[in-house]
């Protein structure tokens, strides 16, 4: 069977058909780093797990939900690439 897909139409792969492969790298790398630092400053279990929670779940669901369905990594770009071209426009 062949689809035949619109020029306009931005294929991505995805995992599960929800997670872009990007998205996913970058929650790991963030939960992966956040657990190393925590293992090594904290000793107390619960106080691990209170601030991996408080730190990783909303990167989490920033990159499930997105700002306006767009990839959390576009949208880090965007601001990057803003900071460094700021100019102001005034309309008159």
């Amino acid at each position: 069977m062949e689809f035949i897909f619109p020029q306009n139409y931005k294929f991505n792969n995805k995992l599960f058909g929800v997670f872009d492969y990007s998205t996913i790298i970058l929650n790991v790398i963030w939960g992966l780093f956040l657990f190393c630092f925590i293992q090594l400053f904290f000793v107390n279990i619960s106080f691990k797990i209170s601030f991996f929670t408080i730190l990783f779940l909303p990167v989490l669901i920033f990159s499930i939900v997105g700002f306006n369905h767009e990839n959390i990594i576009y949208v880090f770009l965007y601001i990057l690439k803003f900071n460094q071209n700021k100019k102001v426009y005034l309309y008159q």
